[in-house]
């Protein structure tokens, strides 16, 4: 049986991570005002009542403290793991994966998010400026888009051929199941949202001057090309669908629950287990009677205004 003390201090602590959390949630809407009123009438009355926000929160922090377990496992046995995030402009990847990383340790987990490629990657063997991403024992990298983009914007918008799109789909299958004989565990997620759900996303962002920056020329152009992308997307599913590395479709209208079906599922195909670690103790600090601590000129404060 658990000890009661034990018990308690794991609840006062949930309690005070659950109120700091809330803390920055309602931090984050403080921009809600920036909105416009009547676009976000319209949003919530497209929306069915999601989670109770005290009710998500409780849920995301237990399945963050897995994913801290999860960690501990990987850093401990020497797994590798990959996690790509596709799907459409504004569909909630970036959403998840912040939530994926929030209390994890940056050096063991990390996002990996390329620009356009330059010049000399755009000559270089298509996989090749994806490769130095690839995790080394102990780690996992999230894909925030993959090599899919070539399958998909790149298809859509016409920066690839169709040879060479046709050549992706030939070598993609195999690239992926050498990397899964190599000992890294793939795993594919596509968020799909509906075309009215990216149409009140795009637009809020529209309205919103603290978000504006989310909204790129390309994310525009998906826009207009709506059934360009989806058939893109039914392809990518046909031709990469792979045992080795099948993808998984995160129905993504409803945030909140997207993000947490993603995170428990993503637990659940890992056979992580609890790792035995040393108890920590904080030392005692040292006091040396002969040591006079300087007094620092204050124009090397940052001015306290607030």
């Amino acid at each position: 049986m658990s000890d009661p003390d034990d018990l308690s201090a794991a609840q006062d602590w949930l309690a005070a991570e659950l109120a700091d959390t809330l803390d920055e949630d309602y931090e984050l809407e403080i921009s809600e005002p920036a909105l416009s009123m009547e676009i976000r009438k319209i949003y919530r009355q497209a929306h069915p009542p999601s989670l109770e926000r005290k009710d998500y929160f409780l849920k995301l922090l237990t399945l963050q403290s897995e994913l801290i377990k999860l960690q501990d496992w990987v850093q401990a046995t020497g797994e590798k793991v990959v996690v790509i995030f596709e799907g459409r402009d504004s569909a909630g990847k970036g959403g998840v994966i912040k939530r994926i990383t929030q209390r994890l340790n940056p050096r063991v987990v990390r996002v990996v998010a390329l620009p356009a490629p330059s010049d000399r990657e755009k000559s270089q063997w298509y996989f090749q400026r994806y490769v130095p991403h690839l995790p080394a024992a102990g780690e996992i990298v999230l894909f925030d888009r993959s090599w899919y983009n070539r399958s998909g914007v790149e298809r859509v918008m016409g920066f690839a051929s169709e040879d060479q799109v046709q050549q992706f789909f030939h070598d993609v299958p195999e690239f992926e199941r050498m990397l899964v004989r190599s000992g890294i565990r793939l795993v594919k997620y596509w968020f799909s949202i509906t075309d009215e759900e990216q149409q009140m996303r795009f637009l809020m962002r529209i309205h919103d001057p603290l978000k504006q920056w989310k909204l790129s020329p390309m994310d525009l152009q998906s826009r207009v090309r709506w059934e360009d992308y989806t058939k893109a997307k039914e392809d990518t599913f046909a031709r990469t669908n792979i045992p080795e590395a099948p993808w998984y479709i995160v129905q993504g209208n409803d945030k909140k629950r997207a993000r947490l079906n993603c995170i428990d599922h993503l637990l659940s195909l890992i056979p992580y287990e609890p790792v035995d670690s040393e108890e920590v103790h904080l030392p005692d600090r040292e006091h040396k009677p002969d040591y006079e601590r300087q007094v620092l000129p204050d124009d090397l404060y940052v001015p306290q205004k607030y």
